[in-house]
C-alpha cells in the first residue's frame, strides 16, 4: 500500500497517533539525510505521539541541488516516511509525522521567511562534517571560502545554510523579534561551537554590527548525537515492501538512539526530556566519550576489515582478529584517554558499542566507515594519540590504525582488489599513501591532518613499523603481530 496520508489508517505498520492536520511548524531543519530522519524527528514523532510538541513540527530547508529529489520523494508521501528500527532478533517498522513541509533547493526568499516567522523556535542542521566550511589547516570557519564569500556579497540571496540563517536572523533582529535558536546535531565535537563560529562569521563579512548581535543574542547548544544509520538502497525499499508499504525513502536503523543536549533554548523548544533527551549543562564529556570510544572504535574496526574485503560491520565483528584488535586497542589506549562521564560506566558504554557493531540486521557496510578519514581521522583518531604522547604513554595500537588507514588509501586490498575512491582528498591521499609504502613519514608530513603527532618521533617509529609490516605481511599477519599470536 502506497504511504500517503489517506492510506495512514489501512497500512499494516504504527502510524501516528496524533492528527497531523494539526501540526505547525516551529523547526526549520537543514539537511533532511537518513540519520536526521532515524534520530531528530524520530524523537519529535514520539513526543507528539503522547500528545505534547505539536507546534514544534519540522519544515525542511534544501539547500543543496540533490535536494530536490529527495524534496520531490517525500511530498509525494505527504512527508511521511518509515523507519525501521532493527535489533538482532526483530524489526519494528512505524511511519514517522513529524515533518509537515519540505521548501525546495533555489528558492532562498522562501526559507529566509520561513526563518524569519515568529513561530520559528529552533535552526537544526545536519549537515554532515565536512558542511561546515573548516579550514583544514586552521581548524576553524573559513570566511574566504568560494561560496561563503559570495554570500557576502550577496546576503539578500544566500546560498548556504550559514547565509540563510543570517539572513533569516537579520530578518528577526530587524523586526525586533527574539532570534531562534541554531542546534547542530552533526556528529562533532562541540558543534554548537562551530556552528556559532560559522554563523557569527558569515555575518561579519557584510554587517559587523549583525554579527556581534548574533554573537550576544542567539544561543548555539552543544549536542552529543547517536544512532547508526544506513544508507537506503534497493534492499531496504524492498524490505519494506515485504512489510505491507510502498516508500521510496525509508530509514533502517538500529533500535540504540540517544541524544544528550545542553539546555539553552531562549526562544523555548519541545519538552524532549519527555521521550529520553538528556538535557545537561555542559555536554563535554559524553562527547567526547563517544568520539573516541564509538567512532574512534569505527576506525579501528573499518580498515583491517576493509583491506580483509570484509563487507559488512557485523561480519567485521565475527572476525576473531578485527574484534581482537577493537577489544585491545580500547581497553589499553583508548578508555583510558577518556575522563569520566556523569552517570556513566565506560565499560557498560563500551560492551554497548560492540553488541551495536554486532548487529546482523543493520546491514552496516565497512564501506561506510572507511569513508571520508581526512575530515574523522583528526577528530576521532588523533587527539587520543595526542593526549597520550603528552602523557607519556603507548601509542602503539593506535599507531598500527593510523598505519592501517595510510594502506587503505594506496587503494588495493590485500587480495588485490581495487578501493574505490573514498574520501573528498582521496587523489591525494592515495599518492601519498603509495609513497609513503617507501618513505612512511611521508603520511606524517601531511600537517593539516596529524599536526605535531605527526612529528613526534616515538610516533613515527611505531607508525613506521606497522606500515612496514603491513606491506611486508598483510593485515592478517600484523594483526596477529599486534596481538601477540605469533
Amino acid at each position: 500500500m502506497k504511504l500517503n496520508t489517506a492510506n495512514l489508517p489501512d497500512l499494516p505498520i504504527a502510524t501516528p497517533s496524533y492528527d497531523r492536520a494539526a501540526l505547525t511548524g516551529g523547526i526549520v531543519h537543514f539537511g533532511l539525510g537518513n540519520f536526521h530522519r532515524a534520530h531528530q524527528a524520530v524523537y519529535l514523532d514520539r513526543l507528539m505521539n503522547v500528545g505534547r510538541g505539536h507546534d514544534f513540527a519540522i519544515v525542511g530547508a534544501g539547500v543543496m541541488p540533490s535536494d530536490a529529489r529527495m524534496r520531490e520523494v517525500l511530498a509525494a508521501q505527504d512527508f511521511l516516511y518509515t523507519v525501521v528500527e532493527q535489533s538482532a532478533d526483530a524489526s519494528d517498522p512505524q511511519v514517522i509525522g513529524a515533518m509537515i513541509d519540505y521548501l525546495a533547493p533555489g528558492n532562498p526568499a522562501a526559507v529566509i521567511a520561513r526563518l524569519a516567522d515568529p513561530a520559528t523556535k529552533i535552526a537544526s542542521l545536519t549537515i554532515t562534517e565536512g558542511g561546515y566550511f573548516i579550514n583544514a589547516e586552521t581548524g576553524h570557519f573559513d570566511p574566504a571560502h568560494p561560496a561563503i564569500a559570495e554570500d557576502g556579497q550577496n546576503p539578500d540571496a544566500p546560498q548556504t545554510v550559514f547565509g540563510l540563517l543570517v539572513a533569516g536572523l537579520r530578518a528577526r533582529r530587524e523586526a525586533g523579534q527574539q532570534p531562534f535558536t541554531v542546534m547542530s546535531c552533526d556528529n562533532i565535537p562541540h558543534n554548537g561551537v562551530i556552528a556559532r563560529e560559522a554563523v557569527v562569521e558569515t555575518a561579519r563579512l557584510f554587517d559587523p554590527d549583525l554579527a556581534e548581535w548574533i554573537a550576544a543574542q542567539v544561543a548555539f547548544p552543544n549536542g552529543m548525537v547517536d544512532r547508526i544509520t544506513p544508507a537506503t538502497s534497493d534492499r531496504e525499499r524492498a524490505l519494506i515492501r515485504e512489510m505491507g508499504v510502498e516508500d521510496d525513502s525509508p530509514v533502517f536503523c538500529e533500535d540504540f538512539i540517544q541524544w544528550v543536549l545542553e539546555d539553552d533554548f531562549p526562544a523555548g523548544r519541545p519538552a524532549l526530556e519527555e521521550v529520553g533527551v538528556e538535557f545537561v549543562a555542559d555536554v563535554t564529556p559524553y562527547e567526547l566519550m563517544k568520539i573516541r570510544i564509538l567512532n574512534g572504535g569505527h576506525a579501528v574496526i573499518a580498515y583491517p576489515a576493509g583491506l580483509m574485503d570484509i563487507h559488512f560491520v557485523h561480519e567485521a565483528m565475527e572476525n576473531d582478529l578485527v574484534r581482537g584488535f577493537l577489544d585491545k586497542i580500547e581497553q589499553e589506549e583508548i578508555i583510558p584517554a577518556v575522563p569520566p562521564v556523569p552517570n556513566t560506566d565506560l565499560q557498560a558504554y563500551f560492551a554497548k558499542v560492540k553488541e551495536r557493531c554486532a548487529n546482523p540486521k543493520i546491514g552496516d557496510t565497512v564501506r561506510r566507515l572507511c569513508l571520508d578519514g581526512s575530515n574523522r581521522q583528526p577528530k576521532f583518531i588523533i587527539p587520543t594519540i595526542a593526549d597520550r604522547l603528552a602523557s607519556g604513554q603507548s601509542i602503539d595500537g593506535l599507531a598500527l590504525e593510523s598505519a592501517l588507514w595510510c594502506r587503505y588509501c594506496a587503494g588495493t586490498t590485500d587480495s588485490g582488489a581495487e578501493i574505490a575512491p573514498n574520501d573528498p582528498n582521496w587523489d591525494r591521499l592515495s599518492d601519498t599513501a603509495r609513497a609513503a609504502r617507501d618513505r612512511p613519514a611521508a603520511w606524517l608530513e601531511m600537517a593539516e591532518i596529524y599536526g605535531e603527532v605527526g612529528r613526534n618521533p616515538g610516533f613515527q617509529d611505531r607508525f613506521a613499523h606497522w606500515l612496514t609490516l603491513l606491506w611486508d605481511r598483510g593485515t592478517k599477519a600484523t594483526l596477529e603481530s599486534y596481538l601477540g599470536r605469533t
